[in-house]
């Protein structure tokens, strides 16, 4: 067995960014950027007012009260012709450019109107109120790295840097094979010795949810003939996923099958619960993922391997970050040599900080209790037993941050 590290820096080895298309930016959310997005305008193109009031030059406002005469008007999206003078102001509104001459905003409340003239209560300094020409961006600025997974502000920094049309990377495709006599899809007849398949419907929500597309192969039985016409369908896609049949068992078919048909295989069985039966490879010329068959397993593995796999695929630049630590509520005992991903509550405590607290069963066919986790609680191998309040590693599922 290798460690979880080792497999999957081996993994995303095989793997390489999926070439650019260029998209609409109405359609470019979620997608990640294959180049560097370049502002095509300065932002804004002017010195803007920044509230409803009057244009003035400071020097004529630096003594209050002060009379002014008003010689024009300034509404968003029109300006003042022609320069204002000591003594003279220009009635202006919110996102309108400053007129020739001044360099402040006297907002409305703080003036009196008299016919063409106002006077100012609230003396202001050069440069109060007004937005600076470029102080949101300047044309040729980057305003959006590549690798970046578009949010919805990304879009709109987009849209006001005039570009219409953006590079991203291709979105992954994933062949999906779930594998066994034992399985039948959802509302299926079920005959007395099967099981309905959780599996390949819940891979193809979490790739959805990573940004890749799920390509369903469906059911292959436990034989030779079965699985090689499934595993036809993965021809042109970037990655295939099996599910099932990666253990030791005589009718897990996947390794002797697929290899005898052209699978290269890297390693097999990690060092890690749940999901030991673990396989990687090539199989012709798609990057292959054995997961395990259990459907904890599944998607235990999903989250550890199969994430990082298409962060690759997508382009998505790889970002540091600490990991997230929480308390134990329950203590625990000490761990063995596999790696321990343990389905877990995660609460915020009445100080703040994060508790979880491990199910007290962890068996991997247990879909319910995955649905009810929170995060995963990591145990590194041969940890020791750990204490109610000791700190432990968690991955934060679900409503916490990830599509698992």
């Amino acid at each position: 067995m290798i460690s979880v590290e080792e497999a999957l820096a081996r993994l995303l080895a095989l793997l390489r960014p999926l070439p650019a298309e260029q998209v609409a930016l109405a359609n470019a959310f979620g997608r990640v950027s294959a180049e560097s997005v370049i502002a095509r305008r300065t932002q804004p193109p002017a010195a803007l007012s920044a509230m409803d009031g009057y244009a003035v030059r400071a020097v004529d406002v630096a003594a209050v009260p002060a009379r002014l005469r008003v010689i024009g008007a300034a509404p968003a999206g029109k300006s003042h012709d022609g320069r204002v003078g000591p003594g003279e102001t220009v009635r202006i509104f919110t996102g309108a450019p400053l007129p020739d001459g001044t360099d402040a905003i006297v907002i409305q409340e703080d003036t009196e109107r008299d016919g063409d003239w106002v006077v100012v209560r609230e003396g202001v300094s050069a440069g109060r109120y007004v937005r600076a020409a470029g102080l949101d961006f300047v044309a040729g600025a980057v305003g959006i790295e590549a690798g970046r997974s578009l949010t919805a502000r990304d879009i709109g920094l987009a849209a006001a840097m005039d570009r219409p049309w953006l590079m991203v990377h291709r979105r992954p495709r994933v062949a999906i094979i779930a594998t066994g006599d034992e399985i039948v899809m959802p509302g299926d007849p079920v005959g007395p010795n099967q099981i309905v398949s959780s599996n390949s419907l819940a891979l193809g929500a979490f790739i959805q949810g990573c940004g890749g597309e799920a390509i369903q192969l469906g059911i292959a039985e436990d034989n030779a003939p079965s699985l090689l016409r499934a595993a036809e369908g993965a021809a042109g896609a970037d990655l295939l996923v099996t599910t099932g049949g990666a253990s030791v068992g005589d009718h897990d078919l996947v390794k002797d099958v697929l290899g005898a048909a052209g699978l290269g295989l890297d390693f097999w069985t990690i060092a890690m619960r749940p999901g030991k039966p673990l396989m990687v490879g090539q199989y012709r010329e798609t990057v292959m993922v054995g997961l395990p068959g259990n459907p904890v397993s599944s998607m235990v593995c999903a989250l550890i391997f199969l994430k990082p796999a298409l962060d690759r695929l997508s382009g998505v630049a790889p970002a540091a970050q600490p990991p997230l630590t929480a308390r134990l509520t329950v203590p625990l005992a000490a761990n063995d040599r596999r790696q321990d991903y343990l389905r877990a509550k995660l609460a915020r405590a009445v100080d703040g900080d994060l508790d979880a607290t491990p199910f007290e069963k962890q068996d991997s066919s247990m879909m319910s209790l995955l649905a009810q986790s929170d995060c995963l609680v990591i145990r590194r191998p041969q940890a020791p037993a750990a204490k109610a309040g000791e700190r432990v590693t968690v991955i934060p599922l679900g409503g916490f941050a990830l599509p698992l």
